[in-house]
């Protein structure tokens, strides 16, 4: 099992040292945060205008459920 557990270890270490390399010289800059928040602001936006209708249907049917349970209450103690 030792030596399974080492190759393993060993293995995570080797895949490691690319990102490391990368990481010391600084890598690649650009300007893409931008587009990254533009992207991520247009992802929120089509679920907001998703979730919305939901919230406000799901109200409604709540509404109606509790409106019928009430005139069926009244119905049946008259």
């Amino acid at each position: 099992m030792k030596p399974a557990i080492s190759t393993m270890l060993t293995a995570a270490g080797l895949s490691m040292l690319p990102a490391l390399a990368c990481a010391s010289t600084g890598g690649r800059e650009d300007h893409s945060p931008l587009v990254i928040w533009a992207f991520l602001g247009f992802c929120a936006l089509i679920v907001i205008a998703q979730v919305i209708p939901a919230i406000l249907n799901a109200r409604r049917a709540a509404a109606a459920e509790k409106e019928a349970r009430e005139k069926e209450a009244a119905s049946t103690y008259r």
